[in-house]
């Protein structure tokens, strides 16, 4: 972890307002460089939990900048409708702030999460009180899990690289035969 503190935050801000960086993974690996002593534990959290509540302030300020115009202009090539965009705010309206805690826990649900409660106009403390707790709690289970791997570390990433490209084919077969299957509904 050649940049420390500053790297953990800087790219949970980056992963979570969206850009394809793991997360998990780094949250884990650096709760393993806390077990080896190479981090300490405070300062990692510090900077996880401040890099996940900026990311997720970003995504939220989006959102209500720009509201649900990039889903009514862009949600065709998601096969998001307008339908399903008024069921979603709907949705949002009534349960969405519990979807923000539970959000960092499903990669890629997080970014949505955030800028749905702001294009739904979900006031800001109560965003906050619900992003930034589950940011917290996110944050701590991740660097706790690396941190109980221990010496572990390296029999559980070779184990990951063993069932990786399995685990993606699978994935990408399960996707292309939802989006056939809908596509087949749609057309009846």
């Amino acid at each position: 972890m050649h940049y420390g503190y500053a790297g953990i935050f800087m790219l949970l801000v980056l992963g979570i307002v969206g850009l394809p960086i793991p997360d998990e993974t780094l949250l884990t690996f650096a709760g393993y460089l806390i077990f080896r002593k190479h981090l300490s534990f405070a300062p990692t959290l510090l900077s996880a939990f401040v890099g996940s509540m900026c990311g997720i302030s970003i995504s939220y300020a989006l959102g209500k900048g720009l509201g649900f115009l990039l889903l009514h202009k862009y949600g065709k090539y998601l096969h998001i409708h307008p339908e399903q965009l008024e069921r979603i705010s709907a949705w949002f309206a009534r349960f969405g702030k519990w979807s923000l805690p539970v959000g960092y826990f499903v990669p890629g649900v997080r970014h949505l999460t955030a800028y749905l409660a702001g294009a739904s106009e979900l006031p800001f403390p109560v965003f906050a009180l619900f992003a930034y707790t589950g940011g917290l709690f996110w944050s701590l289970t991740f660097i706790l899990l690396g941190y109980s791997l221990g010496n572990q570390w390296d029999t559980v990433l070779n184990k990951f690289e063993d069932h990786f490209l399995p685990a993606l084919a699978a994935i990408i077969a399960v996707q292309i035969l939802l989006f056939l299957f809908k596509q087949r509904l749609f057309r009846k």
